[in-house]
C-alpha cells in the first residue's frame, strides 16, 4: 500500500528529522525507565545551560536566586527552580524571547481557550514535528501504524477547521484521514457522519471525549448500524467510566485514553492493558507536585511540564493547570514508563463553596449517572461562591420533581449555595468545540 509512504514523506518534507525521531521513539518505549531517564536529565542539562545563556527571563530567575545552571542536573534539581504560570509568561513576553530565535523555525500557536482566554505560545519546527512522532507512537499501543485510516471528530484544537477546502482534501488525502466537526453535530450532521465512517471504513477513531459519546448515545437512540474501528482514541478532555462504557458498546471495540498538551510538550498515553497512561519521557518532563511544589512519586497532584526540545519558547516548571494522579507501578505490557492512573481534572473542574471547601467535579458527575433520568444533557456552572447554576436538556420522560431531590444532594455539600436550574434546548460547546460537564466561572 502507498498510503504509509505518502504519510511519511507528507512529514518529512515538513521537518527531516521526522521518520528518524519516529523510529528512535519506537525503539525508546521498550528500554528501561532507567534509560529514559538518563536521556531525560541530559537533555535537561543542555535546555537549562542554553535558557541561561539565550533567554532573559530564565538568566535572570537563575541570577537571583543565586543558582548555576551546573545546579539542575537532573529531574529532582528542578525542585530548586520556581513554578512558572501563564500569568508570568504574559507579564514577561519579551524575557521569554530567545537570542538566537532569528536562527530558528518556528510557528506561533495558541492553545484551545478551554477556560476562555487563549494563551499565545512559540513552538519550533522539530518539537511539534517530534510531537507527531509522539502521538503516532501512542496510538500504536492500540495497534496503529504510520498510514491507517483514520477519522477525526474534535474542534480547533485538533486543527478541525483551521485549513482552506483544498488545503483540507490534500491533508486528509496523504495522512489517509476524514475531518468531522464537533461543532456541528446537528441531525443532519451526524447523520452524514454516520455515512462517512461506513463508507470510509477507517480503522481507528480519534477525537473529544464528549464529542465521541454525544456521537455513540445519539447513535444508540436513532438504533442506528455503525462500522466498528480497531479502536477508538479519545483526547482533550477527561474520559470517565460511563463514556467509555457506551462508546464501547456502540462502536464495539477497545477506548484507548490519552493527556497531551503542546504548550507544555507533555503526554501520556494508554496500552491494551489499560493500567494508566504511559508518560513521554522523550519531549518533555512530567512533573506531578503537591501544592508545595515538591515532585510525587505516587498520588494525585498538579501537572508541570518543562521542555526539552522547544527552544523557540522553554518552559521550566510550566504550571498546566491539570491534575494527575501518578502511581508508583510497572504496567505489565512490558513499557518502562511511569504511569498516569488518570487525569483527575483542570482545575476548572473545581468547585468553591462559601464554607471554604472544595467540591470535585466528580460529585456532580456521580449525582447525574444515578438521579439523572430523563436528562439527556447538563451543565454545571459555578457563577459566583454562593451561585450554582445547572443547565438541562431534558428529555420526554423528565420529571421536574427530581430536580428537588438533586438539589438537596447538592446542598449536604454546601447549604450555603443558591442552586438554579435552567432546562435549555442545547448545552453550548466551548470556542474550541468542547463540552465542558463542569464549568467555574471563578477561576476564568
Amino acid at each position: 500500500m502507498f498510503n504509509k509512504p505518502l504519510f511519511i514523506l507528507a512529514h518529512e518534507m515538513g521537518c527531516s528529522r521526522f521518520y528518524s525521531d519516529y523510529k528512535q521513539v519506537m525503539n525508546n518505549q521498550w528500554k528501561s525507565f532507567g534509560e529514559l531517564k538518563k536521556e531525560q536529565d541530559l537533555k535537561l542539562q543542555h535546555m537549562i545551560t542554553f535558557c541561561n545563556e539565550h533567554v532573559p527571563y530564565y538568566h535572570n530567575v537563575f541570577k537571583n536566586s543565586g543558582l548555576s545552571p551546573h545546579d539542575i542536573k537532573t529531574v529532582e534539581d528542578l525542585e530548586k527552580l520556581p513554578v512558572l504560570t501563564k500569568d508570568i509568561i504574559k507579564q514577561h513576553w519579551n524575557d521569554f524571547k530567545p537570542l538566537t530565535l532569528s536562527k530558528m523555525k518556528y510557528s506561533t500557536l495558541a492553545t484551545g481557550g478551554t477556560t476562555g482566554t487563549p494563551f499565545s505560545y512559540r513552538l519550533s519546527k522539530h518539537d511539534r514535528f517530534l510531537s507527531g512522532a509522539l502521538l503516532y507512537r501512542g496510538w500504536g499501543y492500540g495497534g496503529y501504524d504510520l498510514g491507517d485510516k483514520m477519522v477525526f471528530l474534535a474542534g480547533s484544537s485538533l486543527d478541525i477547521g483551521a485549513k482552506s477546502t483544498l488545503g483540507k482534501y490534500a491533508h486528509e488525502f496523504v495522512r489517509n484521514l476524514r475531518k468531522l466537526s464537533s461543532f456541528d453535530m446537528g441531525e443532519k450532521e451526524m447523520q452524514e457522519y454516520v455515512q462517512i465512517i461506513n463508507s470510509f471504513k477507517p480503522k481507528y477513531i480519534r477525537g473529544y471525549a464528549s464529542s465521541i459519546y454525544f456521537f455513540a448515545s445519539w447513535i444508540k437512540e436513532k438504533n442506528l448500524s455503525i462500522y466498528s474501528p480497531v479502536a477508538v482514541f479519545s483526547t482533550a478532555e477527561n474520559l470517565y467510566p460511563h463514556m467509555r462504557e457506551k462508546i464501547s458498546e456502540v462502536f464495539d471495540c477497545e477506548i484507548y485514553d490519552a493527556y497531551g498538551l503542546n504548550d507544555g510538550g507533555v503526554g501520556a498515553y494508554e496500552c491494551h492493558e489499560h493500567s494508566g497512561l504511559h508518560i513521554d519521557t522523550e519531549r518533555s518532563i512530567m512533573e506531578v507536585v503537591d501544592q508545595t511544589g515538591h515532585q510525587m512519586n505516587c498520588g494525585e497532584g498538579r501537572i508541570l511540564a518543562t521542555s526539552l526540545h522547544n527552544y523557540a519558547m522553554p518552559f521550566i516548571r510550566y504550571e498546566t493547570g491539570d491534575e494527575g494522579h501518578i502511581i508508583d507501578d510497572v504496567c505489565e505490557c512490558g513499557r518502562g514508563h511511569q504511569l498516569l492512573k488518570k487525569i483527575t481534572g483542570r482545575s476548572t473542574d473545581i468547585l468553591f463553596t462559601p464554607e471554604g471547601n472544595n467540591v470535585h467535579g466528580w460529585f456532580f458527575l456521580y449525582i447525574f449517572w444515578d438521579y439523572g433520568h430523563g436528562i439527556k444533557e447538563y451543565q454545571v456552572i459555578q457563577e459566583t461562591l454562593n451561585t450554582i447554576i445547572i443547565k438541562i436538556v431534558p428529555e420526554q420522560n423528565f420529571d421536574e420533581k427530581q430536580l428537588d431531590f438533586i438539589r438537596e444532594l447538592i446542598k449536604k455539600r454546601s447549604s450555603a449555595w443558591n442552586i438554579e436550574f435552567q432546562c435549555v434546548d442545547k448545552i453550548e460547546k466551548s470556542s474550541a468545540g468542547k463540552y465542558k460537564f463542569i464549568v467555574n466561572k471563578l477561576v476564568q
